[in-house]
């Protein structure tokens, strides 16, 4: 805990009398918050003060607001008002770093140094956060350093240093986190984050899986049955501007972009671009579920498929983080697996997985993809009458399945599940985490835990919400 010896400067908020003659001015804070971890030893004068007293900071000006004025203070006199006084600012941010004076306090964080705050500030002795760097940056290793964490914001998201002028003003400033918010606002806008090919289109690659051979639209691979780039743009669209990246699963509308700088990007109920028959989004509005049930996705993944496995288990895959075949969010289903398709799917090697496997496909399974090339990518009620020649029984596979343990009547409420699902939400902040932060989140990570469940709940499913977030996390914001 970064804690010194001191405070007698404190005494100097309101005194007329020298400083050095009021020595009791620690024992007064924590005789207020004595279970304190700012009272593991006596606080530090940077605990009121900027440098030396008797200068303040916003913290000891806001406690110098609550004294009486006017009035010659003694230590007597001075310490029957100090715990009044610091009970009155406890609920205020006074250095605007998001955490209140009283909990950066109980944290053993300085409530008037933005640059201090729980899980961040105070965790080295300040010789350690004198000479703690990495070789040849100069950075802080022992606490949140603003110049290091404004050049990871600007490259990441921008993917541009920032200029000389940024980083002095950030080293200069008394609130760098509002700068670094800037910073970060700005970039979210930026062609690099949102514009094709950008960051964020680049994050969608593992989902949807692009081919240049089988792309239609503009730039057509030599057989174009599909344009993925409407994919894209509704992947991006659900992680920018505070929109509900649920839609990812729950969308039953389209997206357009319009080319920039800047790109921007609006809904639209039809298909996104103009083109071929073999570019055209056809599902009904009623059976569409996002990123399931786009053309690509049908195309790609369905194809000639009855019991279209791969493509329920690639949804499990890159939007629930569970890989059926590294036997991960197995949740057996009673009587399942049932063989419809008589590929022995119901023996012991194989019911394993299945009987998870299976119940999730149901769902998928009338949805065309390439089977009937008249009717490519569209919703058949009757599409399993055409494979009845692949076995007798699979005219009789059920459209309802089981996701996530939940029984669902077809597709739409399999990704209604889903997107609702702790694992949807998990996956979300975990793809970015990857990227961002450069490492797989531990099991026991306390810090992604919060993203995720924030997501789920105080930020409304907002990805950029959580990104605000993401940066000031020790495992993004420390050297």
């Amino acid at each position: 805990m970064r804690v010194t010896a001191g405070l007698v400067g404190l005494a100097s908020l309101a005194f007329t009398v020298p400083a050095e003659a009021i020595p009791a001015a620690p024992a007064g804070v924590c005789e207020t918050y004595p279970n304190a971890a700012l009272c593991a030893q006596s606080p530090s004068c940077d605990t009121c003060h900027l440098g030396s007293p008797p200068a303040l900071n916003a913290y000891g000006d806001a406690v110098h607001g609550e004294l009486t004025p006017d009035v010659e203070k003694t230590p007597t006199t001075f310490l029957a008002e100090l715990g009044d006084a610091l009970r009155a600012v406890e609920g205020l941010d006074s250095d605007g770093d998001g955490v209140s004076n009283l909990e950066e306090i109980e944290a053993g964080s300085y409530p008037g140094n933005a640059q201090s705050f729980p899980g961040v500030g105070g965790t080295c002795s300040e010789d350690e956060v004198a000479t703690a760097s990495l070789p040849g940056h100069g950075y802080n290793t022992c606490s949140t350093d603003f110049a290091f964490l404004l050049r990871r914001v600007s490259l990441d998201f921008c993917g541009t240093s920032p200029t000389f002028e940024d980083m002095e003003a950030v080293r200069s400033s008394d609130d760098p986190r509002a700068i670094i918010v800037k910073k970060l606002d700005s970039c979210l806008d930026s062609e690099f984050w949102l514009g094709r090919d950008g960051f964020l289109w680049n994050l969608a690659n593992d989902k949807l899986r692009p081919l240049k051979a089988i792309k239609s639209g503009d730039d057509p691979g030599p057989i174009p049955l599909a344009n993925y780039v409407h994919d894209y743009q509704l992947y991006v669209w659900t992680m920018i501007d505070g929109h509900d990246v649920r839609d990812q699963l729950r969308a039953q509308y389209f997206v357009r972009r319009i080319e920039g700088p800047p790109t921007t990007y609006e809904q639209t109920e039809n298909t996104p671009e103009q083109g071929s028959l073999l570019s055209l989004e056809l599902v009904e509005p009623s059976r569409r579920a996002g990123l399931l049930t786009t053309r690509w996705a049908l195309v790609n993944f369905t194809m000639f498929t009855a019991l279209p496995r791969t493509a329920a288990a690639r949804a499990y895959r890159a939007f629930l983080g569970y890989d059926i075949a590294r036997l991960e969010g197995l949740q057996p289903v009673g009587n399942e697996p049932v063989d419809y398709d008589d590929k022995n799917v119901a023996a012991e090697a194989c019911a394993v997985c299945h009987s998870t496997l299976d119940p999730l496909t149901y769902p998928f399974t009338r949805y065309r993809g390439i089977d009937d090339v008249a009717n490519s990518a569209t919703y058949d009620a009757n599409r399993l009458d055409d494979f009845a020649n692949q076995g007798p029984n699979i005219p009789s596979t059920p459209e309802g399945g089981v996701v996530l343990g939940q029984q669902v009547n077809d597709l739409v409420g399999w990704a209604l599940v889903a997107a609702n699902s702790d694992a949807f939400a998990r996956t979300v902040v975990r793809d970015l985490w990857v990227r961002l932060v450069g490492a797989e989140p531990g099991l026991d990570d306390a810090e992604y835990e919060q993203l995720w469940i924030d997501l789920r709940s105080t930020h409304g499913y907002s990805v950029e919400a959580m990104l605000h977030d993401l940066v000031f996390t020790e495992a993004y914001s420390v050297p």
